[in-house]
Formats: C-alpha cells, structure tokens, sequence
C-alpha cells in the first residue's frame, strides 16, 4: 500500500508524469532535429526546442494540480500516478488530451521524421549510384 499521505503522492505522481513527457518529447525533438538535419539542412540552431520540450511536459503534469484529470493511488495502491479511471467529463478530457498529444502525435512526429530520413538517404544513394 502507499506509504505516504496525498501531498507526497501527488508530488511522486507529478514527477512522474514530468520527466516522462520530457523523455518522449525529447526523442520527439531529437527525431525532428535529425530529419531537419539530413533532409532539410539550411536549417541551423533548434536549441530554444530544449525549453519548449520542458514547457509542454509541464503544462501536461499541471494540468492535474489545476483540477484538469487528477493524481491518485494506483489500482494495486502501491503507487501513485494519473487517475485513469475518469470520474467527470475534465477528468475523461484530460485523459484524452493526453493520449491524443502526448503519445499520438509524438508517436507520428517520430515516425514521419525517420521515414523521411530514410527517403532522404535513400534517394541520395540512387543519385550517387547514377554518377
């Protein structure tokens, strides 16, 4: 069972949810960082990309601080996490969002950056071939 009161599963949910959209997001802007790199290469600097992953992971883990979805014990309550099962319409909004843009989107964003690498690279290999 959780061994702690709420404010500290709340905390241990949050940090949770932070640093695991930081990850994500970070292989997503890494992704897209590449593909910029290899196929789009005028493109220069994309560092302000760094702060921008952070703001996005925040804004979804304060979300349920603001009383948008919630924090809460797990089912086996051994730790605590987003309270997957939506009580209200917020809650079921939340959770949504959250599937929509913080798995869809960066799922594709990764997928569509290394198709396009690998297009890229392989296009140039045909070119070299001709020559």
């Amino acid at each position: 069972r959780w061994l702690f009161n709420q404010a500290v599963c709340t905390l241990y949910a949050f940090c949770g949810v932070l640093f695991g959209l930081c990850s994500l997001s970070s292989l997503t802007v890494l992704s897209t960082v590449c593909c910029l790199k290899v196929c789009y290469p005028a493109y220069g600097r994309c560092w302000v990309l760094l702060l921008c992953v952070w703001a996005y992971a925040l804004m979804f883990a304060t979300a349920p601080l603001a009383e948008w979805g919630s924090y809460g014990p797990e089912p086996y309550g051994t730790a605590c996490c987003i309270t997957w099962k939506a009580s209200n319409r917020e809650a079921t909004l939340y959770i949504l969002a959250l599937f929509i843009f913080c798995y869809l989107l960066p799922g594709l964003l990764i997928l569509i950056s290394y198709s396009l690498i690998l297009w890229t690279v392989r296009v140039s290999r045909k070119a070299v071939r001709q020559h």
